[in-house]
């Protein structure tokens, strides 16, 4: 098996079990906490996607240079320079976004999150723990892109399933013990915090080349970071402009909603980036690889990767958010056993599953142009996209709520991927949209769009939990065995399967 096959293996187990484990506790944590605490839970979750704007670019810029450093485009010395001079703004700006948002406090407790039972001192104290444990949490992107841009996958994948673990069922033993607190909870997530930082600091150093090795001394220079300084702040931009465009419908819904229907919607979004988080380990997996193809020249090896990742991020995304939009309210009924949670949730989790499932594809043409070191038109993109969904977004959801922000969600999804798309992917590869939309894509979410579409039309009354699930298994299982029939790669194998038994 090629080490890719074992890195998208590795990254799936993990992200599957992440996944599993962090969807399946909410009513675990709605029951025991409260939904007014657990919207509190989604606040942090949000802030820590807002402190993504702080990267500058310096995450996926070390996994790349990492990944340059592999195929022998990058020195061991220059290297070893540039993780040095990152070191340092990485440890600059921690202090600083953490130390702000520390001090902003008291203001978003009292005049920001709306609360309505939990006493203000506890939410105030729990945000700063909240600050602290986002800054470390960050300072992991570093760490993270060398043992990404290392392709050590594998390991990562591990570790992340680890970390999970603690993270979302050992939290429970503590707050058996300690009590079923926001405070409690959030002690818990700094602790995991630490060990998490401190794990993957230790890997890092056994990554790097070393010292003894170098015919120079490393010193302390910015100077190796210019080179690549306009590839990293482009982005930069583009990831501040992608946490405006994802998570600007949070933030204005958060001070619009009770802390207790922000839970709600919270919920229903989390479930919906499932989309986004299962399609992550190929992304993870592809972008070093493709990158490195690039800097070989191997032009020809990098769109049969690019195809084929493609359209197996179609397949396991496209199953998973057609199956959320057929049944979404039968699995929220499954899950939480609550019929009103179900009845407010399911509309949202519905547009927000869609539009993720066409922002995971839109998002290749992200990954070809990253592998190339072209991103102007990855920047354009983004800033015609954020100009027209931020005032349209702030809109709805001040009007409309949940579901206003998720009909816009889906609408500008659609569009940038049968429109952007179709232009960035005319100017880096003349000829390879049509296919790639039409064999890579449609052509096997369309079938399944249109099993569902049919499903749909029967009127169906389910009752009981257990009835639901069923249902729910049974439209997944059609969904998934129409888009691995319809996939060109599936049929292939299956071909070559045959042929072979015969």
């Amino acid at each position: 098996m090629s080490q890719l096959k074992r890195n998208i293996i590795a990254n799936y187990t993990s992200q599957i079990y992440v996944t599993i484990v962090g969807i399946a506790l909410l009513p675990l944590y709605i029951k025991y906490m409260g939904s007014e605490a657990y919207g509190l839970v989604g606040f942090f979750a949000m802030l820590q996607a807002w402190f993504a704007v702080l990267d500058l670019g310096l995450t996926p810029t070390i996994g790349r240079e990492t990944a340059r450093y592999q195929g022998g485009a990058t020195s061991a010395l220059t290297y070893r320079q540039l993780y040095r001079a990152l070191t340092v703004i990485f440890v600059v700006v921690a202090i600083v976004g953490g130390g702000a948002l520390f001090l902003s406090s008291t203001l978003i407790a009292t005049k920001w999150l709306n609360l309505e039972t939990l006493p203000v001192e506890d939410v105030v104290v729990a945000v700063q723990i909240m600050a602290i444990s986002v800054a470390l949490r960050w300072m992991t992107g570093l760490y993270r892109g060398v043992v990404t841009g290392s392709e050590k996958l594998v390991w990562l994948s591990c570790f992340n399933a680890t970390i999970a673990t603690i993270r979302f069922v050992g939290v429970f033993a503590t707050m058996w013990c300690y009590g079923f607190t926001p405070l409690v909870f959030f002690i818990h997530q700094f602790i995991v915090a630490i060990i998490e930082i401190v794990v993957l600091a230790q890997k890092t150093h056994r990554l790097l080349p070393r010292k003894n090795s170098l015919n120079e001394v490393i010193g302390w220079s910015f100077k190796p970071v210019k080179p690549i300084l306009k590839f990293s702040l482009t982005i930069a931009f583009t990831a501040s402009v992608w946490v405006f465009v994802t998570q600007t419908d949070k933030l204005v819904l958060s001070g619009i909603l009770s802390l207790k229907d922000y839970g709600y919607f919270t919920l229903a979004v989390l479930v919906a980036n499932g989309i986004m988080i299962i399609s992550g380990p190929i992304s993870s997996a592809i972008m070093p690889r493709m990158a490195r193809l690039n800097a070989e020249n191997k032009h020809e090896e990098l769109i049969k990767v690019y195809r084929k990742s493609t359209q197996l991020v179609t397949i396991i995304a496209g199953s998973a958010a057609i199956a959320l939009v057929a049944t979404a309210k039968p699995l929220l009924i499954a899950w939480t056993g609550d019929t009103q949670l179900a009845a407010q949730a399911a509309p949202i989790l519905q547009l927000y599953a869609a539009g993720n499932l066409f922002l995971s594809v839109a998002a290749f043409v992200y990954y070809l142009q990253y592998a190339k070191g072209i991103l102007r038109y990855h920047l354009i993109g983004n800033i015609g996209l954020v100009v027209i969904l931020i005032p349209s977004i702030i809109f709805a959801a001040t009007v409309y709520g949940g579901v206003g922000a998720g009909y816009v969600w889906l609408s500008m999804n659609v569009l940038f991927l049968f429109i952007w798309v179709a232009y960035v992917h005319s100017k880096l590869e003349p000829k390879l949209h049509l296919k790639w939309l039409w064999n890579d894509v449609l052509k096997i979410i369309l079938p399944s769009a249109a099993l569902v579409t049919l499903i749909s039309l029967i009127e169906i009354e389910l009752e009981g939990r257990v009835e639901n699930i069923l249902f729910v298994i049974f439209v997944s299982t059609l969904i998934l065995s129409s888009s691995m029939l319809f996939s060109e790669q599936v049929r292939s194998k299956l071909k070559l399967q045959l042929k072979i038994n015969v």
